[in-house]
């Protein structure tokens, strides 16, 4: 799949992303999936990400879809020349990503008040662990780190067994989402003021915003959520259950019109009139009781029987899919959320479509992750008015790296 640049609802905005990992490069892939020119910036080693999942080729497949729709620059930010550079792009974008450690960017005179001053209308997203204040805020953290400390860490997993995580860096895509968001928000607030702002955006506090049914909880009850395996506390049915073949189902009929038609495609009736079930409060009172009941049922079906009866009674339910049943599946081709992405060293590859879908202003992928500095020279001469022996310069000295390629020769040359 391939698009013209400047489509979607953020064409015309330029963004810098200085982030590594996953944060802050997630957040650079959305605003860049609608329209956004996102110019990355790593180091010549590599943002780490390049080393994380898969590899096609000597390529980071992981990269190819994180990376996708950037300009890959590699500016050495540790050098002061380097630095210039950055300060002469920030002077032209609209948005500045960055999750170093609290303080690193002020120490190389690239803090939010340094930058305003030469861009009043910069928005700055700041990824970090901890936050950009607080006692915490000097310490290393990663995702799971902040997943841990949110208290979601502790409420995933079986009861009888440690806390578990979930297979991806989902604390880091939960706070790259609401970092993308801060940064669309920043962006409409700037068309009313004309000013610029700073986005704080820390790690925990992504994963803590969605624990928000028991905060209050907590506070008014001293209730203590806990690891409750498959179900979802207080909300039964709602909970995974085998089938005959040894595979499984998850079954949520929580409504009273869904539970309804889940006790009569079982063929229970009978529950209906049963007082201990008669509401969602009760149900979850007893708990047990319903799910020992659906399982009766599941265990003598296999999971292609349960799966039809229930579709065609209109309850909640999915089997729990892998990878090659997603890339089977009708409904996801249908949707397109499987597409080929044009990718300069592997032709294509497939990756996850541009979500969510705007009907007027859809997002587009124009291109796979380039590998590192492909970009770096185009930047440098578009955007910091540089010549050719300016760049091969600086590149000698190590300030940028520009590829694979060796440069061509100066004018100066021999």
């Amino acid at each position: 799949m391939n698009a013209e640049a400047g489509s979607g609802p953020l064409a015309g905005f330029t963004v810098l992303e200085l982030g590594t990992m996953v944060a802050g490069p997630f957040c650079g892939r959305m605003l860049s999936d609608f329209g956004a020119d996102v110019i990355k910036v790593e180091v010549p080693t590599g943002d780490p990400v390049r080393a994380m999942g898969k590899r096609v080729d000597g390529k980071s497949l992981y990269a190819s879809s994180i990376f996708r729709n950037k300009r890959m620059a590699s500016i050495n930010l540790r050098d002061e020349r380097g630095r210039d550079l950055v300060r002469t792009l920030v002077g032209q974008v609209d948005v500045l990503i960055e999750n170093f450690r609290p303080g690193t960017m002020e120490k190389w005179g690239l803090g939010y008040d340094d930058l305003a001053a030469i861009n009043p209308g910069l928005i700055m997203v700041r990824i970090s662990g901890f936050g950009q204040t607080g006692p915490y805020s000097q310490r290393a953290g990663y995702g799971v780190i902040g997943d841990a400390m949110s208290g979601m860490r502790h409420i995933t997993g079986d009861p009888d067994r440690p806390p578990a995580r979930v297979s991806v860096s989902l604390t880091d895509y939960i706070t790259g989402l609401h970092a993308a968001y801060g940064a669309a928000m920043a962006l409409l607030a700037r068309g009313k003021t004309g000013r610029g702002q700073c986005i704080d955006a820390a790690l925990y506090e992504g994963a803590f915003n969605f624990m928000e049914p028991y905060i209050p909880a907590y506070e008014k009850t001293g209730f203590v959520a806990a690891r409750t395996g498959s179900r979802l506390p207080n909300n039964t049915p709602n909970n995974l259950f085998e089938s005959r073949d040894g595979k499984y189902i998850h079954i949520a009929a929580v409504s009273e019109p869904t539970w309804r038609r889940l006790m009569e495609s079982i063929g229970r009736p009978e529950a209906l009139d049963d007082p201990r079930f008669a509401t969602l409060v009760s149900r979850a009172e007893h708990e047990d009781d319903v799910d020992a009941m659906i399982s009766e049922w599941t265990l003598i079906h296999t999971l292609d029987e349960i799966d039809a009866v229930l579709q065609d009674a209109g309850v909640p339910a999915s089997r729990i899919f892998t990878m090659p049943d997603i890339f089977q599946d009708p409904h996801y081709a249908s949707r397109d959320m499987l597409v080929d992405v044009d990718d300069a060293e592997l032709g294509t590859v497939k990756q996850a479509n541009v979500v969510p879908k705007l009907s007027d202003t859809p997002g587009v992928i124009r291109h796979a992750g380039g590998q590192i500095g492909v970009d770096t020279r185009s930047v440098l001469l578009e955007r910091c008015g540089l010549d050719e022996a300016a760049v091969n310069s600086l590149e000698d000295d190590g300030v940028v790296y520009c590829g694979a390629a060796p440069h061509a020769p100066s004018a100066t040359g021999n």
